[in-house]
């Protein structure tokens, strides 16, 4: 009992260490000169950060499209029940299920390869920038 109980402890031991030296999460991200990615990991990168700024020019332009729905539903008689801002987050939910399983098909074509992570952002990247139009588009109508 005495043995099994030192091996365990040499293996807890080890374990703890083991975890103490992996990377944080953030710790992963290096800068990369994005205009000459050259390994797959920087293009992967790159990729995701491309889609991080598209995601967040598409937040910014939500909430102008969502202010311009509310103002409409607020000037118009409450008969057709107010729905435009409604309408909004329901279409902007069914999108994000869209633009969401699209892209996750288009990653499949490459499944478990290394570039599946540059397919899946750039899919994303894509998509949201032309999302960031349609709803640029629809504060007009309003």
């Amino acid at each position: 009992m005495g043995r099994a109980m030192n091996w365990s402890v040499i293996l807890m031991l080890c374990g703890c260490v083991l975890l103490q030296d992996a990377p944080a999460s953030g710790e992963d991200v290096w800068d990369v000169d994005c205009n000459n990615a050259q390994t797959q990991a920087d293009m992967n990168q790159c990729a995701a950060e491309d889609y991080r700024k598209a995601d967040a020019a598409m937040n910014a332009q939500w909430a102008e499209t969502r202010a311009a729905m509310l103002a409409w539903d607020k000037a118009t008689p409450p008969s057709d029940g107010n729905g435009a801002a409604k309408r909004l987050l329901a279409s902007q939910r069914a999108w994000l299920a869209y633009r969401d399983a699209a892209c996750d098909v288009e990653g499949y074509s490459v499944e478990g390869g290394s570039m599946q992570p540059l397919v899946i952002s750039s899919c994303l990247a894509e998509l949201t920038r032309r999302r960031t139009e349609e709803l640029k588009s629809l504060v007009g109508l309003f």
